[in-house]
């Protein structure tokens, strides 16, 4: 199965060469790989044309927009930009960040889980984040959910989707719908990418309240809202953050901001994530 990677980079010098360096020396290599040098003011884009004249299947696009970095919308506009330059001769499709390692085996596994079941729609690994010299795991989502920084997509499932949405919560509807279409999402374990830059790092103060519109627009109405808000404000170890997702639901529900998702997928949405909020907490009690 051939593979093709496009990659957002923001300003990313002092990553983007070990991120291209694990890509290069992966044991099944991609055939195209796309860089896009979103409105870089460092050496990103020398970076990238150096390992291009060595490796012919990484190309560079240079894209121009705000240098504010929000959650969602730059990333996937700048994904889409890389999309646009790409043909269709593709079996699995994947974003990644700038900021990744790679270990040398994690493409060999991904197209090997799906060719495996033919019903597999995404498949992805574990990011790991380095803390007092040790690599451990960035523990922000569940086990079963596969980080926005390394999303690999079978074809089918990617265009069915409708590719990814340029808005926070992107990488939490692109799950949501495979579910919706029956295809399935698997996350290995045993693949450790190290995550070179904490999440978030370099979100702008005005994206606070843009997680609590990323479950308004995901159709999960207030009370799962307030289920996954308490939990995410724990996970991060920031309760504070709590107030500013529900202020960000309520706001985008005050304004009628569009869903990403139609009436009929936002009724799955919601019966989906109870059921699993009710089996977590079946299995907690017992």
């Amino acid at each position: 199965m051939e593979y093709y990677i496009v990659i957002p980079a923001h300003n990313e010098e002092a990553f983007i060469s070990l991120t291209l360096q694990s890509l290069i020396s992966q044991t099944h290599l991609p055939k195209k790989v796309v860089v896009v040098n979103d409105n870089s003011t460092d050496k990103t884009a020398e970076i990238v044309l150096a390992f291009a004249k060595e490796n012919p299947f990484i190309t560079l696009v240079n894209k121009t927009s705000s240098a504010i970095h929000l959650p969602g919308s730059k990333v996937i506009q700048a994904f889409n930009a890389g999309l646009e330059t790409l043909d269709d001769g593709y079996d699995i499709m994947m974003k990644a960040d700038a900021d990744l390692v790679f270990p040398n085996n994690y493409f060999e596994t991904i197209v090997k889980h799906f060719k495996s079941d033919s019903k597999t729609g995404m498949v992805g690994g574990f990011c790991y984040i380095e803390k007092k010299g040790q690599w451990v795991l960035e523990n922000l989502t569940d086990k079963d959910h596969i980080r926005g920084a390394l999303k690999a997509y079978r074809k089918e499932t990617f265009k069915q989707i409708g590719g990814l949405k340029p808005q926070m919560g992107w990488d939490t509807v692109d799950e949501l719908l495979c579910k919706f279409y029956n295809w399935k999402v698997i996350t290995d374990p045993s693949l450790h990418v190290k995550h070179l830059k904490p999440t978030g790092a370099n979100y702008n103060k005005t994206a606070r309240y843009k997680q609590g519109e990323a479950f308004y627009t995901l159709g999960y109405g207030f009370v799962i809202t307030t289920i996954a808000s308490a939990k995410l404000a724990m996970m991060k170890k920031k309760p504070l953050l709590f107030i500013d997702y529900i202020k960000g639901f309520l706001k985008a529900k005050a304004a009628k901001t569009p869903l990403l998702v139609t009436p009929e997928q936002a009724k799955f949405i919601r019966k989906y994530r109870l059921e699993k909020m009710k089996k977590k907490t079946f299995l907690n009690i017992c």
